[in-house]
């Protein structure tokens, strides 16, 4: 029995997990174009097609790899942020690179150096997404398995 409530925690986290970071690209994204107090309805609309857009990426990209570090974390009892916010941050970065967004080879005028717009994007989302997960279900990773007192 406390290993289904432990699932559906852990399915609950990724979902908050999931929309805190596509939230993050959408403010990543259009932060500068959104003024503080604006009551423009397209504004609006369009924020939240963008936070929809990356909490969609985020989910389908994110799924599998999670699921792979879920179950070490839950086995071997592993509750550390920073274990966290680095695999969130290597989830991310794996998704962005092998969805074809960061290519490397792009031609451009002026170099970008070695850290553009979108890759500090994914590191950012990747550290939300690692740390929401790791405060609604990773510090409580292979409790289930306790006595109880």
């Amino acid at each position: 029995m406390r290993l289904l409530g432990r699932i559906v925690v852990i399915f609950l986290a990724f979902c908050v997990a999931s929309l805190a970071s596509g939230l993050t690209i959408a403010f990543g994204i259009l932060g500068t174009a959104l003024p503080a107090g604006d009551t423009d309805p397209v504004m609006h609309t369009i924020f939240l097609v963008a936070a929809f857009v990356g909490t969609t990426f985020t989910v389908t990209a994110a799924f599998l790899p999670l699921l792979g570090v879920i179950i070490v974390a839950e086995a071997f009892s592993l509750r550390s942020v920073i274990f966290y916010a680095l695999a969130g941050i290597a989830i991310v970065v794996v998704a962005y690179y092998g969805s074809g967004l960061g290519n490397p080879y792009e031609e451009s005028i002026d170099y970008p150096g070695p850290f553009t717009r979108g890759l500090q994007l994914a590191l950012a989302t990747g550290v939300v997404f690692g740390l929401t997960y790791w405060l609604f279900a990773g510090r409580r990773a292979g409790a289930w398995r306790e006595p109880r007192p």
